[in-house]
């Protein structure tokens, strides 16, 4: 492979690897935020243990979160520094806001929330992870508006002396539709990841009589939370999907495997094409379905890769401008597929604890385990549909991966750092699942003491540590 190949299954890599954690971060923080006010409000210790429980794990998740994300930001100046050339100044403008702003807001008030349990009042603690929720939100929010300009690009001109992309209009940058409705499904499809999650470890943690009382309310919580936030998530996919159509239409034909354009266009349930995707040779579709999907009408009409190629290349340049389909079309069905099997879970785990049952089927236990892995793999495709969909162009429309990558770097040095991350991020692995499943085998603390009931008069306090 060449030095192009390596620096995209580097990048690949390491941003698949840290989106791992993003959503377990996003959606947890608020949930982790809501069980604190619960406990706030009724006084019941179960609340103040499921906080002390879902904090600890969130918090791990947290961290690595953190270390991870950081090299993503270098890959752009030693991988791709003809992208950062050419896009920098636009790029570089919401992630700066993230930075000095979202990411500022989110570590203060996390840290305070952190160390502050017995040193500030009951109700500034508790207002400070509700900061930390909104910090991460809007911190996902910047990241997704950069990544929206790729896909859209808006509120710039070229100019023509440096060949570089300036910014004209950096609110149009932030407020434009693709990167509304991308940080809505982002946040939606976070909260069904999080969702799932409490309910399979509080499932398992409730059939081992491990804080049963604590396992119980959360993966109500837990359960409740992936039934509306699946249903939040296909209707935002929905909306997006619509979006794309528009202006990406070329992904959307990859997607559906749809060769030629058609009105009334069937949505694929399976499509074969030829070698050289140009056709398909067998297919099963359902009616019209792709239409409303595309469109919002069953007669609507739909661009197939084939004319789409033909424009492409009257407008751009002759090349082929149609992604990788076979990977386009199943990372689509994946993420949908497995996103609505994570929903069904939180539908079984409310049905088969109703009434203060304790769930007995070996099924229901080995899904315990299962399951809150499957909503990260649905959001892995999602993320590999979004942006591997989008190729041969880096910013669509603008500049091609081809034309991106660093120069003078080299396929062995880009070999050489993408085997050492791989690596890095393999005992990375490791270590926080070892640290997830001790904490999750620990279980909520039995009896946990007002952290607030203590002598506020002592200066001589340390700040400790609260897990």
């Amino acid at each position: 492979m060449n030095a192009l190949d390596l620096a995209r299954w580097q990048f690949g890599i390491t941003t698949v690897y840290h989106f791992l954690f993003v959503p377990i971060t996003l959606g947890s923080v608020w949930l982790v935020a809501g069980l604190q006010t619960a406990w706030y409000r009724t006084g019941n210790e179960k609340y103040l243990r499921a906080t002390k429980f879902w904090g600890k794990l969130f918090l791990i998740n947290f961290a690595m979160g953190v270390v991870t994300g950081i090299v993503q930001e270098f890959q752009f100046g030693m991988n791709w520094s003809a992208y950062s050339r050419f896009v920098g100044d636009i790029f570089g403008a919401p992630l700066a806001v993230e930075g000095l702003v979202a990411f500022f807001l989110e570590s203060t008030f996390l840290g305070l929330w952190i160390f502050g349990w017995d040193r500030l009042p009951k109700k500034i603690h508790l207002a400070t992870i509700w900061l930390a929720a909104l910090g991460t939100a809007l911190s996902a929010y910047f990241i997704l508006a950069a990544n929206a300009f790729m896909q859209h690009p808006v509120g710039y001109v070229i100019n023509p002396e440096t060949n570089r992309a300036e910014l004209t209009d950096f609110i149009r940058v932030l407020t434009q539709n693709t990167a509304v409705i991308a940080w809505a499904h982002t946040m939606a499809s976070s909260f069904l990841m999080s969702g799932t999650l409490f309910v399979g470890v509080s499932a398992w943690l409730l059939i081992k009589a491990k804080g049963a009382d604590v396992a119980r309310a959360t993966l109500k919580l837990g359960a409740v939370t992936a039934i509306v936030a699946g249903l939040l998530t296909a209707v935002t996919g929905d909306m997006d999907s619509k979006i794309m159509v528009q202006q990406q239409p070329m992904k959307m034909a990859a997607a559906e495997g749809l060769y030629t354009t058609e009105a009334n266009a069937g949505f694929s349930l399976l499509t074969i094409g030829n070698l050289e995707g140009t056709e398909a040779t067998y297919e099963i579709k359902v009616p019209g379905l792709l239409s409303w999907l595309a469109t919002g009408s069953t007669d609507g009409t739909v661009k197939g890769i084939n004319d789409l190629q033909t424009e492409y290349s009257d407008a751009y340049g002759q090349g082929w401008y149609a992604p990788n389909i076979p990977t386009t079309y199943w990372t689509f069905r994946l993420m949908i597929g497995i996103g609505m099997l994570a929903m069904a879970y939180g539908l079984w785990a409310l049905w088969a604890t109703r009434r203060g049952k304790i769930p007995t089927s070996k099924w229901f236990m080995r899904a315990a385990k299962v399951m809150p892995f499957a909503p990260l793999l649905a959001i892995s495709f999602g993320w590999m549909f979004t942006e591997l969909g989008r190729q041969p162009w880096l910013v669509f429309g603008a500049l091609k991966t081809a034309d991106g990558v660093s120069g003078s770097v080299g396929a062995s040095s880009v070999l050489f750092t993408m085997i050492g991350f791989t690596a890095l991020y393999g005992v990375l692995a490791v270590v926080e699942f070892g640290l997830f499943t001790k904490t999750i085998k620990q279980g909520p603390p039995e009896t946990v003491a007002d952290p607030f009931d203590v002598d506020t008069s002592d200066d001589q306090r340390q700040l400790t540590f609260a897990y």
